[in-house]
């Protein structure tokens, strides 16, 4: 996780903490009204096993893929309380065989936050449409007020509701909404330079069709830590993360109630090379278990990306 993706109480603790790069451009954007900024990326990934995790496909085939990236950002301090931003982000990969799972990603974010000494209260809302093979796929609506801040110098919680809507092209079924709740613990170790974040999270999707329905239950762990690497700050992710889905009705195919574990582990190294731009190497494992075999696969991502940011 980097700094950006930190809950905004975090990040303006960037601003008094003294690290090299990063300070001071959290300084700047402490300052200012308004802040605008941007990313640009391009890279390269492999998969080992093309899959649509929408659909429960995967194809047990592993193809190369070449990536694009964009985001557009403006944040505005309403007052020394209440601050909001909006963000467009684009993304996109390109696969070398499975063209026709070639898939691009837009996303519209807005959030709201007012602090009230010691707790924050915000709100966030994206729109999510993707794409496969440039035909319309999935849109995603998902709404989540929170409430968050440190219990002490160390220590950070956070505690959202969120609902969501999705609807899948040619798929009526799949058509759902969800209720949820998360609740994320930071344990900062040596300010941002080491921290801990423990999560949960706690979902029901209502289907339109009923052997799609489910509970899950999520827990994750990430650990990021800040090192110098030719006297510039870099930064190590490494995270874990389980889920269990609980079906509530009978799946046709299989005769009888679904159940899925599913294990993730990731691996990011970022490294700058100058003031705007990054270089990261990531690498990732998912090893799905169910009983329903189309659904029962394993997958390991690995690859490169530069980003430029302005």
């Amino acid at each position: 996780m980097r700094s950006r993706d930190l809950p905004q109480p975090v990040r303006a603790l960037a601003s008094l903490v003294c690290l090299t790069g990063t300070a001071s451009l959290f300084n700047l954007q402490a300052h200012a009204e308004t802040v605008l900024s941007g990313q640009l990326g391009l890279g390269y990934e492999y998969d080992s096993n093309v899959s649509v995790d929408e659909l429960d496909r995967s194809s047990s085939i592993g193809d190369n893929g070449l990536l694009f990236s964009a985001e557009l950002g403006v944040d505005h301090d309403f007052t020394d309380e209440t601050s909001g931003s909006l963000s467009y982000a684009y993304s996109r990969i390109d696969y070398n065989e499975f063209d026709f799972l070639s898939r691009e990603t837009h996303i519209l974010g807005a959030n709201l936050s007012s602090s009230w000494d010691p707790v924050t209260a915000g709100i966030n809302y994206f729109y999510i449409e993707a794409m496969l093979d440039g035909d319309n796929f999935l849109t995603y609506h998902r709404i989540s007020p929170s409430l968050s801040g440190f219990v002490s110098k160390k220590w950070f919680l956070r505690a959202a509701y969120v609902y969501g809507d999705k609807a899948i092209a040619n798929r009526p079924g799949r058509d759902a909404a969800n209720h949820g709740a998360e609740m994320d613990v930071y344990y900062f170790w040596q300010g941002l330079r080491r921290y801990i974040n423990l999560g949960f999270v706690y979902r029901d999707e209502d289907s339109r069709a009923a052997r799609f329905d489910y509970t899950a239950h999520q827990i994750k762990l990430r650990m990021v830590q800040r090192f110098e690497i030719f006297s510039r700050l870099s930064t190590l992710e490494m995270g874990l993360r389980y889920e269990n889905r609980d079906y509530s009705s009978p799946t046709p195919s299989i005769g009888e109630r679904r159940k899925d574990e599913r294990y993730r582990a990731g691996l990011e190294l970022e490294i700058p090379l100058t003031e705007q731009v990054n270089w990261q190497v990531y690498s990732g494992y998912s090893d799905y278990y169910s009983n329903l075999p189309s659904a029962d696969y394993d997958q390991t991502v690995v690859g490169t990306r530069v980003e430029f940011n302005f």
